[in-house]
Parts: structure tokens; C-alpha cells; sequence
């Protein structure tokens, strides 16, 4: 998926030059724009994470984590539903959306579900249904694997996680140096390409969510961290891990998928020994934003089919 991201980044930044500069937003003003109450940014093991908290306290806890790029935000429509009944806590990984960029310049896998972990206990929240797209999907079944007791239930949604002919296990990508070059160059439209793929029919991107994509992406530090995350990213074959959860798993996948394909759901229920896929016609990467209606019916069937047993 990062390769596929880096290619078309390269294509959207080759005009780079005849742009003008894009300077970082201040960050008062992105949390003005941005950010609900000045309590929701909270100090995790060393760094500092834009949280969201909302729904009732005793109620069943779900943990929702972004992808590539993305923000809590990309949550908005499925939080708003599910805060109803379930205690609904989301969060920008470092160097995301308004959680600065890490101090220990750390974006490895370990290091988030470390994070996700000081998270819940900063919370007290015991264990929680992980419900995590692309990345956020990887380190949701990581931490399943790793911190069985602290997840009940887990929702992927078109998770990364398999090697690709274009990316092998053990080897971080090669970014290519024009990629730095986003670091002072990153235009609106540079944006578009990048996001659009990410929908089945790239017109339903509309303009407040691209301009939401494009300031979060102007934060202090995150053109910097975005980067340093592509170069630490490196896949270990995901088999051993998932092999290890007991339970219970939703798989939610756009059909029209042109990040990871859809047929990457036969690799999860061929490992995960309590698994289903629920396929999504006419939806892409980001089925939580292009269809959340349609894409949050079957999640709230698993939810509820849970405490129903």
C-alpha cells in the first residue's frame, strides 16, 4: 500500500517546482479549526496524542484507529452513531492530525501499540473492541496479538498488514528523495490524486473533507513524521500474529478497494481461526467516509451479535 501511495505522490509532486511554497499552519490555528477542548490533547508515554472521549463511561469501550495519513476524523460519521451506546475513544497517532510529531522520532509499529496501550491505561480502560482501517488495522490485530487480554473484539477495515509484489517482509520502503520535497511543497492539488484513489468514485472526496486532509497534512512536524513513518515501516509476515487471536474478528472491505484489494481478506480468514468478511459493492479504501451508513451497518450487527452471546 505505502509503495502505491509513494508512486503517485511522485507523479502529484513532479510539478513541485513551479509551485509555491506551503508553509506549515500555525497550530493555534488548526486547533481553533480543529480541536473540540484543549483537554482532549493528552500526554502518552512521552509524547503528547489528540484524543477524543465520548459516550457513556460504563458502556463497552471500541478504540478506533486511522490510517495513512488520515486523522481521527476520518471516524466522524460511524463515531457519531456508536457514541450512542458504546464508549467511543479515538486518537491521532503521533505526527497525525494535532498529536505532534513523537519526540523519540519513533513511528515503528512497536512503538504505536506501546502507545495505544498507555493510552487505555491512562483511560482505565481495561480491554476494547480495536476497530482500526489500513495501518490502524495492522496495529489493531498487532496489539490483539500481543495484549490479548486488553481487546475483546477486533474490526478491520481493509487492513494492511501482507506483502505485496512491491513490498517485501523485513525490507522498509525506499523513499524517494523527491518525496522530501513535501516537506515545502505540498499544494492542494498535490493532495487530491493521493486522496481520490482512496474512493471507489473519486468526485464523492468532496471539498471540506480535502481541505481537512490538507491542513492536518500542514501541522508542524507532520510532513516531516509522514515521511518518517514510510521509512520505518516494515512488514513482518502477519500469519504467526493472527494466528494467535481468539477473538472474535469483522472484516470490512470495499470492493472497488485500489489500496489493498479485496481478495487480501482471503489471507486474513485463512489465518484468523474467528473471522468474516463482509464485502462492501461500490465502496473504496475509506468506506467509512464514502459510504458510512452502508459500511457501518455490519459493525454494529458485530457489536451487538457480541453482547447478544
Amino acid at each position: 500500500m505505502i509503495r502505491k501511495i509513494l508512486l503517485i505522490a511522485i507523479l502529484a509532486l513532479g510539478g513541485a517546482a513551479a509551485c509555491a511554497w506551503t508553509p506549515d499552519i500555525p497550530r493555534a490555528e488548526l486547533h481553533a479549526k480543529y480541536l473540540s477542548d484543549e483537554s482532549d490533547l493528552v500526554e502518552v508515554a512521552g509524547t503528547v496524542l489528540h484524543v477524543r472521549d465520548s459516550g457513556p463511561r460504563d458502556a463497552e469501550t471500541v478504540v478506533m484507529i486511522h490510517g495513512f495519513g488520515s486523522s481521527l476524523h476520518t471516524w466522524e460519521d460511524w463515531a457519531a452513531v456508536l457514541e450512542a451506546d458504546y464508549r467511543t475513544v479515538r486518537f491521532d497517532m503521533p505526527g497525525a492530525g494535532l498529536s505532534p510529531a513523537d519526540p523519540l522520532d519513533d513511528y515503528t509499529d512497536p512503538r504505536v501499540v506501546s502507545l495505544l496501550l498507555a493510552l487505555m491505561d491512562r483511560l482505565e480502560i481495561p480491554d476494547a473492541v480495536l476497530i482500526g482501517n489500513s495501518i490502524g488495522g495492522r496495529i489493531a490485530w498487532r496489539m490483539a496479538a500481543e495484549h490479548p487480554a486488553r481487546v475483546s473484539g477486533l474490526v478491520l477495515v481493509a487492513p494492511d498488514g501482507f506483502a505485496s509484489p512491491t513490498f517485501s517482509y523485513g525490507e522498509a520502503p525506499e523513499v524517494p528523495a523527491i518525496m522530501h520535497a513535501s516537506k515545502v511543497f505540498m499544494p492542494r492539488w498535490a493532495v487530491r490524486p493521493n486522496l481520490a484513489v482512496a474512493y471507489a468514485d473519486p468526485d464523492a472526496l468532496d471539498e471540506p473533507t480535502l481541505e481537512r486532509y490538507h491542513d492536518l497534512l500542514l501541522a508542524p512536524g507532520n510532513r516531516g513524521a509522514l515521511i518518517s513513518r514510510m521509512e520505518q515501516t516494515v512488514l513482518t509476515d502477519p500469519v504467526p500474529f493472527l494466528e494467535r487471536i481468539d477473538v472474535p474478528v469483522l472484516l470490512v472491505w470495499g470492493e472497488e478497494d485500489g489500496m489493498i484489494p479485496v481478495e487480501n481478506g482471503q489471507d486474513y480468514l485463512d489465518a484468523l481461526p474467528n473471522a468474516r468478511l463482509v464485502r462492501l459493492p461500490d465502496l473504496g479504501h475509506l468506506p467509512m467516509e464514502e459510504g458510512p451508513a452502508r459500511s457501518l451497518e455490519p459493525v454494529l450487527e458485530f457489536l451487538a451479535s457480541r453482547n447478544d452471546s
